[in-house]
């Protein structure tokens, strides 16, 4: 298996010599500065691929390739922003880079309520807290209609907690589920969000399902001709948020998506945290049954909290996932295709990572600590490597 990292380009503050000392051998990233519905060209690619390779490492998973909202809602943009999509596939593929993860999450991406929760150690974690959530759709937001997605107690319990809360603590919460997409700077408007969820009322869940069909119809095709991976990003997380439908969080979600198209090119991104944040999700399991199309790995594990809705994201071995299960599933999977002629290592990386150490006061993307990563990618490399030896 290929050990990668997660290198968010020249402005991230951890840097590709990092990632060369922690021990990966693949870069994971992408061309954040260029919008979703735009073509990435091959100059671009290249101008990165030369970055990376001048570090000693290689790119060898985009994360991601944007899908637009147009796409999302199949709005009057579509088309274009599919032949640009189809675009960039072609061009990666000409650069040599064919393993390409994307997500379906509308309007926001992965979300989170507290990007600083201290544990016991005093390493920093995330968290999500679905009362902390309500407390900001109903009384920050004042999304209409929110008061149908929540109890008469939920609703009790979030304006407590809110009175709770001081001017700042309220200012932190808002700016920390507002971030836009992981990579960029930007901090979505409340009027801006308000919007963007209202466009969604008259998709729904049955809507956004079909419309990844379409999208999965439209694009496969060109990623199949073109050798190149696509796998789509589980919810995270896995659940509906704001009022917005999720439609990749489950294992009958995962199979649905996969049942679109028959190109093997339409592949999934196993992210054992997203869907670990579900507690009805058997991993293991999910894992058995599409182990054939997951072409990217995101390792890391999730603690829920016990009588509470809420969880945080553990160190990478601790926490409720079982991380050894599933490396011995991936283990068994990789030999496999090596088997039948398929020679290519399923590229994982440490998902995530605490702060802990002199990570704490480094400047570095929500999630995406130095020395985090690096206690996660040796824990995930001493397990692979126990693994291998043993199976």
């Amino acid at each position: 298996m290929e050990q990668t990292w997660r290198w968010f380009g020249p402005r991230d503050d951890v840097t590709l010599a990092d990632a060369l000392q922690a021990g990966a051998t693949g870069i994971v990233t992408a061309l954040h500065d260029i919008p979703p519905g735009e073509v990435w060209s091959v100059e671009a690619i290249q101008e990165r691929q030369g970055i990376v390779a001048a570090s000693g490492l290689i790119w060898s998973v985009v994360e991601s390739v944007n899908v637009s909202e147009a796409i999302k809602q199949r709005g009057p943009n579509w088309q274009r922003h599919i032949d640009n999509y189809c675009a960039t596939l072609r061009n990666l593929a000409a650069c040599g880079i064919r393993t390409v993860c994307y997500n379906f999450m509308p309007v926001l991406d992965w979300l989170r309520t507290d990007l600083e929760w201290e544990l016991p150690d005093g390493s920093i974690s995330m968290r999500f807290e679905a009362e902390a959530l309500a407390a900001f759709d109903l009384f920050i937001l004042q999304r209409p209609g929110a008061e149908q997605d929540w109890n008469e107690d939920e609703q009790r319990q979030a304006h407590a907690f809110l009175q709770r809360m001081s001017g700042a603590q309220r200012e932190s919460l808002s700016r920390t589920i507002l971030a836009g997409l992981p990579g960029t700077a930007e901090i979505y408007s409340l009027d801006y969000v308000r919007n963007a969820i209202a466009s969604y009322a008259g998709i729904g869940r049955e809507g956004l399902r079909a419309n990844l069909g379409e999208f999965l119809r439209a694009v496969c095709p060109c990623a199949e001709e073109n050798g190149v991976r696509l796998c789509i990003h589980p919810d995270d997380p896995p659940r509906s948020l704001l009022g917005l439908p999720r439609i990749a969080s489950t294992q009958s979600d995962l199979e649905f998506l996969l049942a679109q198209t028959p190109e093997s090119a339409n592949g999934i991104t196993f992210c054992s945290g997203s869907l670990g944040a579900r507690p009805d999700n058997n991993l293991p399991e999910i894992m058995k049954q599409v182990a054939s199309r997951i072409y990217f790995v995101h390792l890391r594990s999730t603690k829920h909290e016990s009588g509470h809705d809420a969880f945080y994201e553990a160190a990478h071995l601790a926490g409720d996932v079982d991380i050894v299960a599933l490396m011995k599933l991936l283990v068994h999977e990789e030999r496999r295709r090596v088997a039948s002629d398929d020679p290519t290592p399923i590229p994982f990386r440490s998902d995530h990572g605490n702060k802990i150490l002199t990570d704490i006061g480094r400047p570095a993307v929500p999630g995406y600590p130095a020395v985090g990563r690096l206690r996660g990618l040796a824990e995930l490399r001493g397990v692979m490597t126990a693994v291998e030896a043993l199976t």
